[in-house]
């Protein structure tokens, strides 16, 4: 009997090599998951804009320089990878220009806790489109880009949680006691 983690090695590796694997035209889906994904990242990109304009706190600011720099490194190589199979870009808004925190107008401004909770949203969003894209990827040069952009979303998120819970930010719903069981 093989020994199971190298039935799981070699398993993966078979699934992941794409030495062997014919370049298949892209299917419809696939099309409309890196369509959709790129359109969600630029938009993402205006949200930290327009958090860097009006945040105070330097640990959200360097948050924020962080999921920037992120998004632009998946937009940049998602939008190679459409170019080179012809996949049309997105038309997507253009970039917020810079302000002081300052000169935004209270009531119009985004508090440091509403721009954290806005990127972790955001960061749901665009875990599940990862998810999404990569159950419904068929060749595994697309697959493997769904787990890339995955996991740089899971690493991001344990220090995007760290931060929301030192500042007191993080939305937690109530607590569950089942019935019979003492409160605490």
């Amino acid at each position: 009997m093989p020994n199971p983690l190298e039935a799981i090695f070699n398993m993966l590796r078979i699934a992941f090599d794409n030495t062997n694997e014919p370049k298949s035209p892209l299917h419809v889906i696939e099309v409309g998951d890196t369509w959709t994904y790129l359109t969600l990242v630029e938009e993402f990109i205006q949200y930290e804009e327009i958090g860097l304009n009006t945040a105070t706190d330097d640990e959200v600011k360097e948050m924020l320089t962080d999921v920037v720099k992120i998004c632009e490194s998946q937009v940049k190589r998602l939008s190679t990878f459409m170019r080179k199979v012809g996949i049309l870009l997105p038309d997507v808004t253009s970039a917020k220009p810079n302000s002081a925190p300052n000169e935004v107008p209270l009531g119009v401004k985004l508090t440091d806790d509403e721009i954290t909770n806005g990127v972790a949203f955001k960061l749901v969003t665009c875990s599940t489109a990862c998810a999404k894209g990569q159950v419904d990827s068929v060749r595994n040069d697309v697959c493997n880009m769904w787990n890339e952009f995955f996991l740089e979303w899971t690493i991001f998120g344990g220090t995007l949680k760290i931060l929301m819970r030192k500042r007191g930010w993080l939305k937690v719903p109530p607590y569950y006691y089942a019935p019979g069981t003492p409160k605490r």
